[in-house]
């Protein structure tokens, strides 16, 4: 069963910062260099020298990206520029934001909980993780000793009372604001209250939890637990033994899964009549339009369709984009290559892709591919002219990842985008 807790964050002093706005950035996996620059650039405390600094031509075992980021945490914490919570505190947590024209606002809470490993309690994966990542996330954990960002969590709650009891415990309180480099509105509200705390920790206790995002940072926990247990000092009420949660209701009308486009910048050069002769026997198969201009109308034709396996393809060699239906023949041909899972893995649109549509024309996997979430951008990365290939994929649902997570599988890598990503540097969670 989940076990949640209030803990003592450390946040920023905005007596000393000014704007929150202006020191908080993404998580790592999202910065790009660019971004990184313009984030070290707007202010000395950005939160980005912690959660990702910079890389040095003369770094070396005694000086680096992570031991900088260890001795700037103890130097802000030392100069008071980020303090310790008087009290143990839940933090509701609210990002309000927009979405192809369409207002949302999203509620959850951030809270630390009990690390157990997949598999073996009732946290679920639904993505498949990569070892570099997870290096890079243990090697900051391991100088600052906290949890600098924090993970997605879902958790079924279909009357929503958990966000029902904190919503009532904010009510008229102002809360902490800051706005981020995508215009995102993020705002938090320490929660004190020791009855709220038990009542919303009751509440959660007997229900799932579901990584949605932050896969490579929560099993990063779990090692880091593991080497303070190796040690001796790890005691039933360490903060090793937990990480920091942002807990967000499955019901939420707030969530917005985005889709994971595919570029493919290397593989055969293919036309549609190609894609035609080797796939036509297991998928129907529909010319929707020519051109990146044309980019967004196939979208909108397979966002429309009622069954999540459809797909499209963008051929450079004639510029045609191919609407993918799969046959039942084509069904049962997905479940013989991906017998290794389980039906509503086998559905899945980007599943669809890699274990059939790109076996079937003969592209070798892995192979180097670009990512990008919305129409738009596939449209303007098709105008280069750079990518022989391209898939327009649907996204998964929220009843999907809960399935395969459920059935103890996990998604390809990138199958899914919660938008918008959680914000880095509004609170933290030490580990000692």
């Amino acid at each position: 069963m989940p076990e949640i807790q209030a803990f003592r964050g450390i946040r920023y002093d905005l007596g000393h910062v000014g704007s929150l706005s202006d020191v908080v950035c993404p998580p790592y996996d999202v910065i790009s260099s660019q971004l990184q620059e313009e984030l070290y650039r707007r202010h000395p405390y950005n939160f980005v020298r912690l959660e990702l600094n910079r890389i040095s031509p003369t770094d070396d075992e005694a000086d680096n990206r992570y031991t900088r980021a260890g001795r700037l945490f103890r130097q802000w914490q030392a100069e008071g520029v980020l303090f310790t919570e008087a009290d143990p505190a839940l933090y509701v947590y609210h990002q309000e934001f927009s979405v192809s024209g369409h207002s949302f606002l999203r509620r959850g809470f951030m809270s630390r909980m009990r690390l157990s490993r997949f598999g073996e309690g009732m946290v679920f994966p639904h993505e498949e993780t990569m070892s570099g990542p997870k290096w890079d996330r243990y090697m900051l954990t391991a100088v600052c000793k906290a949890n600098l960002s924090q993970i997605f969590g879902l958790y079924p709650d279909p009357e929503q009372q958990v966000q029902a009891i904190l919503e009532e415990a904010i009510a008229g309180q102002p809360p902490l604001e800051a706005v981020d480099h995508l215009g995102v509105v993020h705002r938090m509200w320490p929660v004190t209250n020791v009855d709220v705390i038990s009542r919303v920790s009751a509440l959660i206790g007997p229900k799932p939890v579901f990584i949605a995002d932050g896969h490579h940072r929560y099993e990063t926990a779990c090692q880091w637990r593991d080497q303070v247990y190796e040690s001796g000092a790890l005691s039933r009420d360490h903060p090793a033994n937990y990480v920091l949660m942002t807990l967000i209701a499955m019901e939420d009308p707030g969530l917005v899964v985005l889709p994971t486009h595919r570029l493919f910048a290397e593989g055969p050069e293919l036309s549609a009549q190609t894609v035609q002769e080797r796939l036509g026997g297991d998928f129907t198969l529909r010319l929707v339009g020519k051109g990146p201009g044309d980019t967004l109308g196939v979208w909108e034709e397979l966002a429309t369709q009622p069954r999540p396996e459809p797909l499209a393809l963008y051929t450079r060699q004639d510029s045609q984009w191919t609407l993918l239906i799969p046959t039942e023949e084509g069904r049962e041909k997905m479940a013989e290559l991906a017998k290794d899972h389980g039906p509503d893995w086998q559905a899945l649109s980007v599943a669809i892709l890699h274990r059939l549509v790109l076996h079937l024309l003969g592209v070798e996997q892995p192979i180097q591919t670009k990512y990008v979430h919305l129409a738009e951008q596939v449209a303007q990365e098709l105008e280069t002219g750079y990518f022989p290939l391209a898939a327009l994929v649907q996204p998964a649902t929220v009843e999907q990842i809960r399935a395969v997570s459920m059935a103890g599988e996990r998604m390809p890598a990138k199958s899914t985008y919660f938008y918008p990503k959680l914000l880095s540097g509004l609170v933290i969670n030490p580990l000692e």
